[in-house]
Formats: C-alpha cells, structure tokens, sequence
C-alpha cells in the first residue's frame, strides 16, 4: 500500500499504523480538538478502496494511470534493492534464518523471500491485503515457505533472525516512531531492515503541495521521519547500521536502511 492516500506528491507502502488511542489536535484556539486515530483510518483504507488501487498497482499486468505506475516502479526497486543485499550475502544464510516481515502487503518482499529459500512470517493490519499476499504465494506453491496473517504491528511477538518493515513509518507520527522501532527490535534477533520518507525541505515542500488537491484517494495521513530520529531510535533498540539506500522517482521517495544487533 503506498502513499497515494495522504499526499499523491510521496508514494509509499504502508499497511500498519500505531495502535494507541486517538491523537488530538486543535484547529485553533477557540475550537474543540480534533481527535485523530491513524490506525483506524489506515485499516478500513487498506480493507476497503485501499485495497482495490493498491492491488493494481502492487501487479504486474494491473491498469494504472501515470503516477501509480511511477510508484509501483519506485516501490519495485526498493524491494530489489533488499533482495540485491539478501543475494550478495548468500542464499545459505537466508535459508537457515527465519523472516518476519512486518506490513507485508500483498507480498512484494514476502514472496521472492520465500522464492528464494526463506522462512517468512508475515502480517498486515488489513486483511484483505494478507489474504492477497497468502494466494498470491500459494498460485507459486509457496504456502510452505511463506505464511501470512492479518495483525497490527504491535501485536507480533516471537524471534526472527530479520525483521522488515517496508514504506510503514509514513503512518507512524513522530512521536510515535521510536516506540514502533523498538518493538521491532525487541522481535529481531540479529537484523532490522527498515524504509521511510525521508524528511527534508524539499519532500517537506512536495508534501504540502500534494496537499494543496485533496481527493478521494487522499485518505490516510503522510508522517516524514527524519534520518537523524530514525538512527537515534534504532541505536536506543540496540541497532547500529550497516547499509543504506535511497530511492527516489517522480513520485516515490523512500530510505532504506539495514541495522545490525550490537
């Protein structure tokens, strides 16, 4: 699920959001706050009108318009930049480890995991997303290597020798971000491997931009995370990182980075 939601200017994937009560904001001085609840804006999103684009866009032979199509581009070669350090690193290592991949959508990094000899645990806040990614991995005769199952971020448990969260933290506001790291390092026992939109005065300025049209499609809020945050939070989780990359096409824009235990 990418970021077509609050803001067509940034395209991310993003299937989990905090499960924590409402935030809320006011609008001003004299009016009553506005409460907002990222986690069930995101969850009926991606079950419902979500579900139906991103399913599109996450296909290969799916009919997109422009600007999908550069997103599913952009997200395709954040995926194959993962898989480029998994195939670099050996498939032995992959084979006898376990994968949990946290906001899997409708398989992207899952399935070629899977394909490529992993153990994979993975989970989505939106059921119609999982149950996508599980026939999907199944029509490739993968239901061994790969399961899937719809779960918020903060309900997984257990130990993986990797835990990916790919394009999530753009539903994680700021104050929200380090907690979400932390608890994915609390599952991972040797690696994490994480995406978000980088937040810097030029993406800040596209952002606000892509705000300037609200549309039905807009229905999620976008959170920039800046690198610095990103980095404290992990080094606090006990992660140090050791690769990094960075993706950006028209209209996609996304930091990836592999932390190692310490």
């Amino acid at each position: 699920m990418l970021q077509l939601a609050a803001s067509t200017i940034l395209g991310l994937t993003v299937p989990h959001a905090p499960h924590a009560p409402p935030r809320c904001l006011a609008a001003s001085r004299a009016a009553s706050p506005v409460c907002v609840d990222d986690k069930s804006e995101v969850e009926e999103y991606f079950n419902n009108e979500g579900f139906n684009r991103w399913n599109r866009i996450y296909s290969e032979d799916g009919e997109v318009n422009a600007v999908q199509l550069d997103i599913r581009t952009g997200h395709g070669q954040t995926v194959d930049k993962i898989l480029k350090w998994v195939d670099s690193d050996g498939r032995e290592s992959l084979s006898d480890g376990t994968w949990c991949d946290a906001g899997c959508g409708v398989g992207s990094l899952a399935i070629p995991l899977a394909q490529r000899g992993a153990t994979v645990v993975a989970s989505d806040i939106a059921g119609a997303m999982a149950s996508e990614a599980e026939r999907r991995a199944a029509d490739l005769g993968l239901s061994e290597r790969a399961s899937f199952s719809t779960s918020d971020l903060e309900s997984l448990s257990g130990e993986y020798d990797t835990v990916s969260c790919i394009d999530v933290m753009i539903h994680y506001p700021p104050e929200k971000m380090a907690g979400m790291v932390g608890h994915l390092g609390g599952i991972a026992k040797e690696r994490l491997i994480l995406s978000f939109a980088p937040d810097t005065w030029y993406y800040r300025a596209l952002k606000r931009f892509g705000e300037l049209f609200p549309g039905p499609s807009k229905t999620t809020r976008a959170y920039l995370h800046t690198e610095e945050a990103v980095l404290k939070a992990l080094s606090e989780a006990g992660f140090a990182p050791s690769r990094t990359e960075m993706t950006g096409t028209n209209f996609y824009f996304s930091r990836l980075i592999e932390a190692v235990r310490q």
